[in-house]
Formats: C-alpha cells, structure tokens, sequence
C-alpha cells in the first residue's frame, strides 16, 4: 500500500472521528492535485478551499441545490482561460473532496437545477427559488451567488450596475429571511472581483505577448 493511499485512509477515518482542518483540507487537495497552480489562480482555490471546509464546520449548513449552482458556476467563472484545461474536473474535484463534499453529486445537482430554471420569467423562479429552499436556511457567499446565476438567468432579467435596483432580490430575500444587505454586498464583491480578475488576465496575455516580441527581436 503507497504512502499516498495510507495518508488518505488515515483522513477518512478522521473524517469519521471529527471536522478536517483548513490544514488538513489543504493537505488533501494537494496529495488529489499534484500539479502547479498558475499564480493568477492560486488565491482564487485557497479561498474556496478555505470557505468549504469552514461551511463543513457549521451543524446548520445545508448543501441545497443553489449552494451547488454557487459553487459549481462560480468555479467556472473564475477558472476561465485556465490551463491546462484538463486539468479543471481534477481541480474541482479535489477542491470538493478535500473538504467533504461529492464533486458528482454537486455537478449533478447544479447542472438539474439551472436546466429547470432556463428560459422562465424572474416570477417563475423567484416562485421556485422559495418553494423549494428550506425553511431555516445557513446563509453563505457561495449560496447567494446561486441564487444570483438563476436569476440572472432570467429571461426577463436586467442586470443593474446598482445590486440594490435588482428588486427580485430584496424579495426573494425577505420570504426567505436572509439578510439583503449582506446579500447585495456578496454579489457586488464578486462581480467587481470578476471584472478585475478579467483585467488581470488581459495585462497578463499583453505582458506575455510583449515578452514574446521582445525575445523574437533580439534572436
């Protein structure tokens, strides 16, 4: 038996004893994702695996179908031009198992949710958003940022620079007694941190392009 696969029973168990670390999370990830992060990307995973093993930490989290269209669609946005492309299902799923979560059933669970919701009115989805959210919910990031991509997905959606003016929010907020504010000030984060992730990697393939005509010249 390797080393490896020892180090990763010794976890299970663990997992079965008690919570995982942000240490030992961190260790998983790495032994199920062997390879170099790009820089532009590394915060991007820390801060992710960070949330998901705190999220695990709370007795009142409940993984529900907008928790899993945050994580999985969030992860694509902000895995965007990543590369080696293949290495995207691999990076996700140790992300997700490293902090005791079911890449599978997540991806499964994302993909049926934004399928039952493509192309109905905001009223038709906020209807099913508080239909089918429990009723004592655990607000996270990662959560309100489902709810966000299905109302964004909205055939009649319009997007609003101004989170506030987004009225389908507040109420969707109220019936399910999560705090807008914080809600808005969630989105708004990630949106502007999107934007400049974009820039970021625009300066990049500028700077890389720039280096590249810099060594062509002088050979």
């Amino acid at each position: 038996m390797s080393q490896v696969t020892l180090r990763l029973l010794r976890f299970t168990y663990k997992k079965l004893k008690e919570k995982l670390t942000v240490s030992d999370s961190k260790t998983l990830f790495h032994e199920q994702f062997p390879f170099v992060i790009p820089n532009l990307y590394k915060r991007i995973i820390d801060e992710m695996l960070v949330e998901l093993n705190l999220l695990n930490h709370q007795s009142e989290f409940n993984q529900d179908s907008y928790f899993c269209v945050g994580l999985t669609e969030s992860f694509n946005e902000l895995t965007n031009d990543y590369q080696p492309e293949n290495h995207l299902n691999q990076l996700f799923s140790a992300l997700c198992k490293s902090t005791n979560f079911v890449p599978e059933d997540i991806k499964k669970i994302s993909e049926n949710t934004i399928k039952e919701n493509k192309n109905n009115t905001l009223e038709e989805i906020s209807k099913r958003i508080i239909e089918n959210s429990p009723k004592k919910i655990y607000y996270s990031r990662i959560f309100i940022l489902g709810i966000y991509k299905i109302i964004s997905s909205a055939s009649d959606f319009k997007q609003e620079e101004d989170i506030g003016k987004i009225e389908i929010l507040s109420k969707i907020s109220t019936d399910l007694n999560i705090p807008l504010s914080r809600a808005e000030k969630d989105i708004g984060i990630y949106l502007s941190t999107l934007k400049k992730f974009e820039q970021a990697k625009e300066l990049l393939k500028e700077t890389i392009k720039s280096e590249r005509e810099k060594r062509e010249k002088k050979s």
